[in-house]
């Protein structure tokens, strides 16, 4: 199984519900990539009951070369009768993974998460349609416009070319102020991902 697992906690969340899941199973093993802000990228793997290296470590490998993050993979494994050796076992648990990372991309289910600073102002009537109209040709995401005695407009994009844009429409009456950050999610282009 493949699963979008954000943080830490989600993927060891994913392996314990396989486990419970599939209780009679003698291995699910384990890896997974999930970047944290601020912290940098936790790479975690798990061989369960494996030779050492033969499961979880060929399973990471796959997920690094798939250019993919916040993502873990659990191949459940019941013993089959045949002995395929630590090679063999390498391959296979490799495999699975790489078919579960292309079904993933045949499906269309890999998106791009892009978090980008998040602005707020406060304007006139007279000048907020002209505003959102601007932010939006400058590539600059409208978030959600409120309007009532003044027009609250939340949008996401950076200072550098969102400042000048409220500065003319305004006249320099209004200014942004950050609110943090808003995460979108964009479809993936594979050969975008992996170079």
């Amino acid at each position: 199984m493949l699963r979008r697992c954000d943080d830490d906690e989600s993927a060891r969340a994913l392996i314990a519900e396989l486990r419970a899941t599939y209780p009679t199973a003698r291995h699910h093993c384990s890896a997974y990539l999930v970047d944290v802000d601020g912290a940098g990228r936790i790479e975690r793997s798990n061989d369960d009951g494996e030779p050492s290296g033969t499961a979880g470590t060929p399973m990471l490998d796959v997920l690094r070369g798939s250019g993919l993050t916040g993502v873990c993979a659990v191949v459940v494994r019941w013993f089959g009768g045949t002995k395929l050796g630590t090679g063999g076992l390498a391959r296979a648990y490799a495999a699975a993974v790489g078919a579960a990372v292309d079904e993933a991309w045949r499906s269309g289910l890999v998106v791009e998460v892009v978090r980008t600073p998040a602005w707020v102002a406060e304007v006139d009537h007279s000048v907020a349609g002209g505003l959102e109209s601007a932010v939006r040709a400058a590539g600059a995401q409208v978030l959600d416009v409120d309007y009532g005695r003044r027009v609250r407009m939340r949008v996401a994009g950076e200072l550098d070319v969102l400042g000048p844009i409220l500065a003319t429409r305004t006249s320099g009456g209004a200014e942004w102020e950050s609110v943090g950050v808003a995460t979108t999610e964009n479809a993936a282009s594979r050969a975008d991902m992996e170079s």
